[in-house]
């Protein structure tokens, strides 16, 4: 039997997903599994364990051109069974014109008409990772794990360190990984001149690189903090701040986190992606809930409860305070607890 899953359409969802995805391929154990997720992130799910197929789809369905475009790549397929992890009607639509006669996922309003096998859906609010098992469990399959899991392939740590050889960074010094951009909307950034001061103080409290990461959409943060480290009064070591934001692609930067001792970010796909490839997570949350999306497993989550978080707006209407009380020595003492956490877990494995 030829099973697909369709992944929900962002980063960090897919991230989340992975314990389901892992409780899929658990229970279709002798069958063949295809993930069907938007082409930009194909590196990602060719990664996930125990895939036998990537199948790109478009992340906007909202046009009719795109839709059926897809549905004529899921029905070259021949797929018998399809697991909809959106809970969209655009998704639904797609696997029923494509013929795939199983169509299994999360019951909705019109939705439930295109399944042939339609789960309830939660009737509180719970952590995404929660959501997709509770598909899981609906569909009477049994996790394996609740923590989101990856591995690095070789060839991307390989190609993350080729990146880093050319910009001089030396194998031997730890890196500590920095995204200060969010896509979901300027209300999740913390302010560059702090993410400028952490960096200054990890660089000369502990002799780390700390590398930015991040899409072409944040490359205004990265030149903010590359500002605020040349101003008068902070220390910079050379090359001890690299500024990588939009110059990598999705393979290269699943390989540089890998790479990382410590990561530190708002609540964004990249943090997601550090956590699951377990690297210790310095994660800044404002306007988000922490109880729905935060890491995963043992990492260092920062607020300040404010009456008004969370609000989940994209821009902030007063004066960001869920995020500006963050201060710069908190998160600086958790990326050190983080960051000796790493080191000693290393050092146990080398010895």
């Amino acid at each position: 039997m030829r099973v697909l899953v369709r992944t929900p359409n962002w980063l960090g969802d897919i991230v989340m997903a992975l314990p389901a995805f892992a409780a899929l391929r658990a229970h279709f154990d002798e069958d063949e599994l295809a993930l069907a997720g938007p082409r930009a992130f194909s590196p990602l799910l060719a990664a996930v364990a125990g895939v036998d197929q990537v199948v790109p789809v478009r992340r906007d369905l909202r046009g009719g051109r795109a839709r059926h475009a897809d549905v004529a790549q899921l029905r070259e397929g021949r797929f018998d069974l399809v697991v909809l992890l959106p809970n969209s009607f655009g998704a639904a639509w797609v696997a029923r014109r494509a013929g795939i006669p199983e169509r299994w996922g999360f019951a909705g309003r019109w939705r439930g008409r295109l399944l042939t096998r339609a789960v309830a859906r939660l009737t509180s609010r719970t952590h995404q990772v929660e959501e997709y098992l509770a598909l899981v469990r609906g569909l009477d399959i049994d996790p394996v794990g609740s923590e989101p899991q990856l591995q690095a392939p070789p060839e991307m740590l390989a190609s993350a360190r080729r990146l880093l050889d050319a910009t001089g960074v030396a194998a031997d010094r730890p890196l500590v990984g920095m995204a200060p951009g969010a896509a979901y909307g300027y209300a999740k950034r913390w302010r560059p001149e702090r993410y400028g001061g952490l960096a200054a103080r990890l660089v000369d409290q502990s002799g780390a690189v700390v590398v930015l990461v991040g899409s072409g959409h944040d490359r205004d943060a990265g030149h903010a903090i590359e500002s605020s480290l040349a101003s008068p009064g902070t220390s910079r070591r050379g090359a001890s701040v690299v500024n990588l934001i939009g110059r990598t692609d999705l393979a290269q930067l699943i390989g540089l986190l890998a790479s990382c001792q410590a990561f530190v970010s708002s609540d964004s796909g990249p943090m997601h992606l550090a956590a699951a490839l377990r690297v210790p997570v310095t994660a800044l949350f404002g306007p988000t809930d922490d109880r729905l999306t935060a890491p995963v497993g043992r990492h260092e989550v920062l607020t300040h409860d404010v009456w008004c978080r969370p609000c989940f707006f994209r821009d902030c209407p007063i004066d960001h305070r869920c995020m500006t009380r963050i201060s710069e020595d908190r998160v600086f003492e958790a990326v050190a607890r983080q960051m000796s956490t790493s080191l000693t877990s290393t050092q146990d494995a080398d010895a």
